[in-house]
């Protein structure tokens, strides 16, 4: 295991990571609320803590992570009600979408996937343990969080409960002792998905679910609590004083959120319409280029999406695909010829450094560069110093792709759906360009150049480029130039 420095939203500092329990992590990483297509924003999200859970299991720890699934929601209720359908309907039929699109993006499954309806028992305990305690009350069904019980209140965004202006980023209700108390439990209105608890029937409220969540997978006490910043406050400022309030105990040792997705340098919003969902990306462009684009700034930092970060980003993942095709021509196809290398070890000094993917892409695309360079000097007789240094180099780019999500298919069948991919949004059928190669290859036989260079301008016109060698034609769809 490494010298791994990860920065404590808490401390607002970089610390040393040292798990609770030795060689095990406890993970748990806020997910989706289930009542509407999953945006880049979410995409950014799931995949740098998929990164993060990757890296912690290459280096060793035996990782639990668990990502929720928020079930039951004002947001989901509406929009249930809009389409004329049940929430269950609703939030099942996004938590497939949500899967069909994470794995598109080689999105590992968390260890444990809970939703909130299937933990109402454990919700009301904690709710119960909060009223015995004398951090929440009851009101007119309803259950708050009363904030001024809990003295560290704001510890987390760094905001005095003293010096916030009520109604600035709550809801004002004349329930509330005081109008920054939170729901824990909201009593039954008609029509909505409701439970028996002893305050009467009633559904949870948002920040509770976690709360109880992950404390039944993880324990009272465990590692590491992740999302992005946008969850810092309330959210997350919510669970730590209910957690701590009712539990006696530090909820979690390292908070860990992960930056904004800015469109063309605007903040993301439907109403601006640059709303981008997955889906719709996907259609695009190639899913490890959007990886690659996701982890291109350091994940604290904001990344803005543009057509131009994610034609570098694609351009990025040919280019080590490509290397990777030079590297099997030159010394056959095996990737597992021995254990870590240089490469390898830079990569995880980078990755030590609070999960550095900015400086880890950027070790590889340098290294690239570098044994480009050197396989044009050496031609095909490379020399054992050489050879060695391809094949580690080889090795740990697999490692490396292991742990980002990348380098998942061979170079070969990479490159080969590259092309189909760039016909069908052409609208080129790949039969007739087979065709045309051949009707050419024909035609230079009889020495009929006049029909061969026909041929030729007419596949040029279809964007259809062609390559002759000594062993046959090649041939490759050129590039949109938008």
């Amino acid at each position: 295991m490494t010298n791994l420095k990860i920065y404590n939203t808490l401390t607002r500092k970089k610390e040393t990571f040292e798990p609770i329990k030795p060689g095990k992590v406890g993970i748990y990483v806020c997910g989706p609320t289930v009542y509407d297509a999953c945006h880049i924003g979410h995409a950014r999200s799931v995949v740098v803590f998929d990164v993060i859970v990757r890296y912690l299991r290459a280096i060793g720890y035996e990782v639990t992570y668990v990502r929720n699934f928020t079930d039951v929601d004002d947001k989901i209720i509406n929009r249930a009600g809009e389409l004329g359908i049940s929430t269950q309907e609703l939030s099942e039929r996004h938590i497939k979408e949500f899967y069909e699109e994470m794995d598109a993006l080689n999105v590992e499954r968390a260890t444990i996937e809970p939703k909130a309806t299937d933990h109402i028992e454990e919700i009301i305990e904690v709710i119960e343990r909060l009223v015995l305690r004398g951090h929440a009350y009851e009101a007119g069904g309803d259950v708050f969080f009363a904030v001024e019980t809990f003295k560290d209140y704001g510890k987390l965004s760094g905001r005095r409960l003293d010096e916030m202006q009520a109604g600035a980023r709550v809801e004002i209700d004349e329930k509330k002792r005081n109008p920054f108390d939170f729901v824990l439990w909201k009593g039954a209105k008609p029509g909505e998905p409701m439970w028996d608890s002893p305050w009467g029937k009633g559904r949870p409220g948002w920040h509770i679910e976690c709360s109880a969540m992950s404390t039944r997978f993880l324990g009272y006490h465990f590692d590491i609590h992740g999302g992005g910043k946008d969850l810092i406050f309330p959210h997350h400022e919510n669970e730590i004083a209910q957690s701590e309030g009712a539990l006696g105990e530090q909820f979690v040792n390292f908070w860990v959120h992960n930056g904004f997705v800015k469109i063309d340098q605007e903040k993301m919003s439907k109403s601006l319409g640059n709303f981008l969902v997955i889906k719709e990306i996907l259609k695009q462009y190639h899913p490890e280029a959007l990886r690659v684009f996701l982890l291109s700034n350091h994940y604290r930092s904001p990344v803005d999406f543009t057509h131009q970060s994610m034609v570098e980003a694609g351009d990025g993942i040919e280019k080590i695909y490509a290397f990777q095709q030079r590297i099997d021509g030159l010394l056959g196809p095996s990737r597992n010829e021995q254990g870590p290398g240089p490469l390898w070890e830079n990569f995880c000094r980078a990755m030590d450094d609070d999960f550095n993917t900015a400086r880890g892409i950027g070790l590889v695309f340098e290294t690239v560069r570098q044994l480009n360079r050197l396989m044009d000097d050496i031609g095909e007789r490379p020399g054992q110093q050489d050879q060695a240094r391809l094949v580690s180099t080889r090795a740990d780019l697999m490692r490396i792709g292991d742990v980002l999500g990348i380098l998942t298919e061979a170079p070969d069948k990479f490159f080969e759906q590259k092309q189909a991919d760039l016909l069908e949004r052409k609208g080129i059928d790949i039969a007739v360009v087979e065709r045309r190669i051949a009707d050419r290859a024909r035609a230079r036989e009889q020495k009929d150049w006049a029909e061969a260079d026909r041929i030729r301008d007419e596949l040029s016109a279809m964007d259809i480029l062609i390559e002759d060698r000594a062993g046959g034609t090649n041939w490759k769809v050129s590039k949109p130039k938008d």
